[in-house]
């Protein structure tokens, strides 16, 4: 075996098998923009960048939350 297959092996056990990413994560990240900004985690000049990632996050778990009522609404109790 040689060096470069030694290092393909080693990153692919890294790897892995799935990458999920749930809302349950996204509301985490939302929790974690609103600490640091209270705590002074961004310089000025950063405020508007973290500030549009934090709407459009917002915005998407509203959607999502809405989407999730609606549906369980929809559905016929047993």
């Amino acid at each position: 075996m040689t060096k470069n297959e030694q290092k393909t092996d080693v990153t692919a056990e890294k790897q892995p098998s799935s990458i999920e990413l749930t809302v349950a994560d996204l509301n985490a990240l939302k929790q974690i923009i609103d600490v640091a900004s209270s705590r002074g985690a961004f310089k000025p000049n950063e405020m508007s960048v973290v500030g549009n990632v934090y709407v459009k996050l917002e915005t998407f778990l509203q959607a999502v939350a809405q989407q999730q009522q609606t549906s369980s609404l929809g559905e016929p109790s047993a």
